[in-house]
């Protein structure tokens, strides 16, 4: 054991060595003379609005440990990276390019979810009175989840438990291939797997494989909660695709894991609707992986520019509610019976009740991840008085004194300053939604635009001219200098304005 943990630190390190990063500086006068034989001198068009051919002098530092240390030890500027905050330096490569612009985004679609979201608290300030009998009760925080089931469950007489029933995991799968054959063409071929390849028995493998073109990728399936595994619900792209040669192209693996489990009394795992929506979203990844056909393995899948990742994934979320394609594999696992037409329906409005509350509090989410990653003093900041100020302003709901929600919201670290990015692709899957998909969901037509003017192109492709390829113009909105998305779809799905 200690011989092979020694064989990984010596690669670890050759691999630090031999690949190490690099850091552009500009202007030129940034970096001392004294260093200037340590790095790199480059140039690029001038940004000062001065015609003809000026081009701004600068260097390239190679950010191996003895020029790093150099350049701390000897620059005095302290904002040498050329960015305010961290955030500024998270959103210059995506579409947004700056905090401005994702704040003028957020803060329109708070505005315009405001009166219905109001609307909505009242409703459910009035259900409680009724039901306790009580006209001087107020809403508290914690009521929130419990009254808006409550709520949901009366207006739609919905059982969850009978709801599940005609989600068994397998039959979820039945519906991921009956997405891939009538979209695109393809299916899913069970493919063994090779001694030691698992790295556990529950593993699925398959190749997605086309008639014509033969095998795409291959994924694995790992679906079954266990204790050690990994806790969420994601897609991990083992290699991605690339040209290899003229000839060749190196296929894309990728790994889907969740954490489904049994219940107490059940021999198969049935999905919680919430379940398969998660499902379905994290295949939306995994086609984007599988489908990408990029000459660089950089530009792979999901290798995309943040605020533009989870669109397929979203879009792939509409799958999992429309009855055209429910039916086409969600049966009772005990009869045999395709779900009701019905109770679908009922699923659907229950989605609808209450999205201006739960899209102030998606709002609220995006908003902290930008304030806490924004400009900052050397002093400490209070992070719990920038939460209750935001939810102030931005929710009907008060902030409970000593509590501390921040804490224990892990997208701050997985998506620092990028969580805005969900309501990016929400609107951008609604609006795909609406022009391509609605009409038709299953056709082929539809899959080959998705597939074509879309997903093959992973991150090789400027994101706003392939939303607009697929979706036509208006999908997005230039704002300040940065792209932002139309949200008339989505409020229109959600019925978000009042």
């Amino acid at each position: 054991m200690l011989k092979s943990l020694n064989i990984v630190h010596s690669k670890y390190n050759e691999n630090i060595a031999n690949e190490p990063g690099q850091v552009d500086v500009f202007p030129a006068s940034r970096i001392p003379k004294n260093l200037h034989h340590l790095v790199k001198p480059l140039s690029r068009p001038s940004s000062s609005g001065l015609r003809g051919n000026f081009r701004e002098k600068g260097f390239r530092i190679i950010t191996e440990p003895s020029t790093v240390s150099a350049v701390l030890q000897w620059t005095s500027d302290d904002e040498i990276m050329g960015y305010k905050s961290y955030v500024d330096y998270a959103l210059n490569s995506n579409m947004a390019s700056s905090p401005d612009v994702v704040s003028s985004f957020l803060v329109e679609l708070s505005n315009t979810v405001r009166p219905k979201a109001v609307e909505e608290f009242e409703s459910m300030r009035d259900f409680k009175r009724r039901k306790n009998g009580r006209q001087d009760l107020q809403l508290e925080p914690w009521d929130e989840a419990f009254f808006t089931r409550s709520m949901k469950s009366s207006a739609y007489n919905l059982d969850f438990s009978v709801v599940a029933s005609y989600f068994s995991l397998s039959q979820c799968i039945e519906g991921l291939k009956v997405l891939v054959e009538s979209l695109f063409g393809m299916n899913f071929v069970d493919i063994p797997l090779a001694p030691g390849e698992s790295w556990h028995p529950d593993v699925l493998k398959m190749a997605l494989h086309h008639p014509d073109e033969g095998d795409l990728g291959y994924i694995y399936l790992d679906l079954n909660s266990r204790v050690g595994k990994y806790p969420g619900c994601a897609h991990f792209a083992i290699r991605g695709g690339c040209r290899v040669s003229k000839t060749e192209y190196q296929l894309p693996v990728i790994a889907l894991v969740c954490n489904f489990s049994k219940s107490h009394n059940s021999t198969a795992v049935r999905l919680n609707h919430s379940d398969v929506d998660t499902l379905f979203h994290e295949f939306g990844h995994a086609l984007h992986s599988l489908l990408s056909r990029t000459d660089y393995q950089h530009f792979s899948g999901t290798r995309v520019a943040f605020d533009m990742a989870e669109t397929p994934s979203n879009l792939f979320e509409y799958y999992a509610w429309d009855y055209r394609v429910l039916k086409k594999f969600a049966r009772h696992y005990s009869t045999g019976d395709i779900i009701p037409e019905k109770l679908v329906e009922s699923m659907q409005g229950a989605k609808k009740m209450f999205a201006a509350t739960e899209m102030q509090q998606q709002i609220l989410y995006a908003l902290a991840d930008q304030t806490l990653y924004g400009d900052q003093t050397l002093s400490p900041i209070d992070t719990t008085s920038v939460i209750a100020d935001l939810k102030e302003h931005h929710t009907n709901w008060k902030h409970v004194e000593g509590t501390h929600w921040q804490t224990r919201f892990s997208h701050l670290l997985y998506y620092g300053a990028g969580y805005y990015s969900y309501l990016y692709a929400k609107c951008f899957a609604s609006t795909i939604w609406e022009r391509i998909c609605k009409d038709d969901p299953l056709s082929l037509e539809t899959g080959t635009a998705i597939r074509k003017k879309f997903l093959q192109h992973g991150g090789a492709k400027d994101p706003a001219q392939l939303l607009n390829d697929l979706a036509g113009d208006g999908i997005t909105r230039y704002q300040n200098g940065g792209i932002v998305p139309d949200i008339t779809s989505l409020c229109n799905e959600l019925n978000l304005r009042k």
